[in-house]
């Protein structure tokens, strides 16, 4: 089993190591010779369960997860995140003060503008400490953080969420988060599902982590989540009535998080095929030499592509400040009119595909997940700067 080498740049669903489909291929049909395909055989048999704790153990180890955290596997993607999170952590925060509190939301981007709309949507008292377009009229920075930390109160808000990497904006916060939020004393919450174990971050300051498999390191259909353990129990504190009765959502049994963690991810038929997928990516990142490698790789990419669509400032439009350039998805424009099918149309001759923007923000965009060969990069690389040569 084999393909031509692909150079995608698509930003979910992604590219996905060969090798891993390779195997992935074999075990469904054949999964450990139990003569049956891994996407048929029992959810609760021994060997799925070994998939479910093998993937959580690797996953901890490449994050170095802590002691006080838990990992556990939800259905869905971001967009199921993002009511589940309002749900969850609300209830934590009823759980442990008997007060119902304020979701605090920092929007750089679609994906946290949808995710604060979601949670006024479902009735959770809801706060934008900020929304970067509605200031500037573009997401394309992260405010500074004296700007905005003093608005932060503990004895009001129940969480703080922003989003990791906005795929459509490409906007991508520092690996190391303001003081002043870590230090806010505040729960943090973060959507990091187009980032994900592309680089090493301090799993201790976060008290809630999702991230959805399918732009980075999966098939679509399952969302990894890292919680600390205090969290799920003040959420076992409040019930269903107590819930309705301060007027906050009651998270479906599905998404409940002490339940599904109660019932390790398998409360409901898990889709273990699609767990397998991101248990040997996982895997193979560690073969590969684990996050620190895989960071260094990522910024390797990242570079060659900014520094050949830098070189054309006139022909060029890269709108992101260069301080929060997502390593991930690198958006760009071209000055002159006229020349996006030409654009497409070559990219696509040199087998350089997956290049459109998000259909809300047009141009460009590529996607340097971690499956995205170095050599891509290099060849895309090429393109960009013989295309703006040709083309000025």
């Amino acid at each position: 089993m084999d393909r031509p080498q692909s150079n995608y740049f698509g930003a979910g669903p992604a590219q996905l190591p060969l090798p891993v489909l390779q195997q992935a291929a074999k075990d469904l049909i054949n999964f450990q010779n139990e003569g049956l395909g891994i996407g048929e055989i029992s959810h609760r048999s021994k060997k799925a369960k070994n998939v479910i704790t093998d993937t959580k153990a690797h996953l901890k180890e490449l994050f170095g997860v802590p002691d006080t955290h838990e990992v556990f596997f939800l259905q869905g993607g971001g967009t199921t995140g993002f009511s589940s999170v309002a749900a969850n952590m609300s209830a934590a925060y009823l759980g442990k003060t008997g007060k119902v509190g304020t979701a605090a939301y920092l929007v750089t981007g679609s994906w946290s503008e949808k995710s604060a709309q979601e949670c006024e949507r479902l009735g959770v008292p809801t706060e934008v400490i900020f929304n970067v377009k509605k200031e500037t009229g573009k997401y394309t920075t992260i405010p500074d953080v004296s700007t905005w930390a003093s608005k932060l109160d503990a004895e009001k808000h129940s969480y703080v969420y922003f989003c990791e990497n906005e795929t459509v904006h490409g906007v991508e916060w520092p690996a190391q988060l303001p003081a002043e939020l870590v230090n806010s004393k505040i729960p943090i919450v973060a959507d990091l599902s187009s980032d994900v174990l592309s680089r090493k971050i301090d799993i201790s300051n976060y008290s809630l982590i999702l991230a959805g498999a399918q732009k980075n390191i999966g098939l679509a259909g399952l969302t990894i989540y890292i919680i600390k353990k205090d969290l799920l129990d003040d959420m076992s504190k409040v019930s269903p009535a107590q819930l309705r009765e301060h007027q906050l959502p009651v998270a479906p049994i599905a998404t409940d998080y002490p339940t599904v963690v109660k019932n390790d991810s398998a409360y409901n038929t898990i889709p273990i095929f699609t767990l397998h997928i991101i248990d040997l990516v996982l895997k193979g990142l560690m073969e590969k030499g684990g996050l620190a490698k895989q960071q260094e790789e990522n910024e390797e990419k990242a570079r060659i592509l900014y520094t050949a669509l830098d070189k054309f400032p006139d022909f060029y439009n890269l709108p992101v400040d260069k301080k929060y350039r997502s390593k991930m998805n690198v958006v760009f424009t071209l000055k002159k009119d006229g020349l996006e099918d030409k654009f497409i149309e070559e990219a696509a001759s040199l087998n350089l595909t997956g290049l459109k923007g998000h259909r809300s923000v047009g141009g460009f965009r590529a996607s340097l997940y971690n499956a995205v060969e170095l050599s891509s990069v290099k060849l895309l690389a090429e393109f960009v700067t013989k295309f703006a040569e040709d083309n000025q």
